[in-house]
């Protein structure tokens, strides 16, 4: 079978465009103008001027213009009123006052239903303008006033929507943020736990080395070493840790246990495989591994209740392999889990934060959080 090369990329482009919103734009143009070819044979009739064809083109530009409701919505609103006053089409209105009460709000469109309804009243008291709608006022207005009414308060109610959405969008964004600079925070706690430490023991040490060597040859050398082992321990403080707000450092693999212990007596059975060449890294690699398997077994406590987790811990080559399983549940919650929904935020900045990678999702039937960094440990 003959495949073009350019077919799948052409179907990538033609999805991507159903889903923008000028395909939305599309749409409504087309709706609109299949609603107003009904009443082509009538219009023909009450305007000498025009054609069935004539009055089809007229209406589909009129109708084309409604591509234009997002960023100038009332241009097709002139246009509807246009239509309404020369060939007595309603329809476009509708469509017209909808689009200024969702992307322009309640003062527009309030506003633009006055005057449509304005207009209509005064086409309908102009000699000679056909009473299509109604042969008396209350019959015409009692078509006019809902058409306006029901679509500008369609259009506003889904301009109130749209504002809620952003505001959640943004308040995620917001918690994420929040989430990213928290994480970095503990990072930067762990780094100080962990390399201070180091650092202090190297400034003990150089000292001792000083003063066995008194006398010799090094012991200004072991001196030097001890003050820059003390400055660097001081920096590390200053810079990358409040020591006021300070908790503790993460956990290390010999946490990993505990955490597992305790989600088996929540009833989520865990096991847990750690590889014995996972012993050897650096504290704040086996602090990153305690970070992920943490919160993983935190959302799984929330949204897998009661199913087993299984956690693998793995050194391949120059990389520490990290996997969370769990089996999705067949049924939802009873009740909806309390979350921030920024743990996986905090995870993957955690990974990232040492040259790692993270991807978490539903691969068949199990949920599956999988991260990748660098060992750091040396070729075997």
């Amino acid at each position: 079978m003959l495949r073009l090369p350019g077919v799948p990329a052409l179907r990538r482009h033609a999805d991507r465009w159903a889903a923008s919103p000028r395909a939305l734009d599309v749409v409504a143009a087309l709706s609109a103008f299949g609603l107003m070819v009904l009443d082509v044979p009538g219009l023909a009739r009450e305007d000498n001027s025009l054609s069935g064809v004539t009055a089809t083109l007229v209406l589909a530009a009129g109708a084309a213009t409604l591509v234009l409701r997002r960023r100038a919505p009332w241009v097709p609103y002139l246009v509807a009123l246009g239509l309404m006053g020369w060939l007595h089409e309603v329809t476009m209105i509708q469509f017209a006052l909808y689009s200024l009460g969702r992307f322009r709000g309640r003062r527009a469109a309030i506003g633009a239903t006055a005057l449509y309804i304005a207009v209509a009243y005064a086409l309908f008291q102009t000699p000679g303008w056909p009473a299509r709608h109604g042969d008396t006022l209350s019959d015409f207005l009692s078509l006019v006033v809902p058409i306006g009414v029901l679509s500008a308060g369609v259009g506003i109610a889904a301009y109130r929507q749209d504002l809620v959405r952003a505001l959640e969008a943004q308040a995620r964004a917001a918690a994420a943020r929040q989430a990213v600079q928290e994480e970095r925070i503990q990072v930067g706690r762990d780094v100080h736990d962990l390399v201070g430490r180091e650092l202090t023991v190297l400034a003990v040490r150089a000292e001792v080395l000083a003063v066995r060597a008194r006398g010799g040859a090094h012991q200004r050398d072991f001196e030097e070493l001890a003050d820059t082992a003390r400055r660097a321990h001081l920096m590390l403080n200053e810079t990358l840790v409040r020591r006021a707000d300070r908790e503790g450092a993460t956990p290390g693999l010999e946490g990993l246990a505990e955490l597992a212990a305790e989600s088996g007596r929540l009833g989520g059975p865990v096991a847990l495989r750690v590889a014995e060449e996972a012993k050897a890294l650096s504290p704040l690699r086996q602090t990153a591994v305690h970070r992920v398997v943490k919160e993983c077994l935190t959302n799984a406590a929330k949204h897998a209740p009661g199913l087993p987790v299984r956690i693998a811990v793995d050194v391949a080559g120059p990389d520490l392999r990290i996997e969370v399983r769990n089996p999705l549940p067949k049924d939802p919650p009873d009740r909806a889990p309390v979350s921030t929904g920024t743990g996986l935020v905090s995870m993957e900045e955690r990974v990232a934060s040492m040259g790692g990678t993270f991807a978490a999702g539903v691969r068949g039937d199990a949920y599956v959080v999988e991260a990748r960094l660098p060992s750091g440990l040396p070729p075997r």
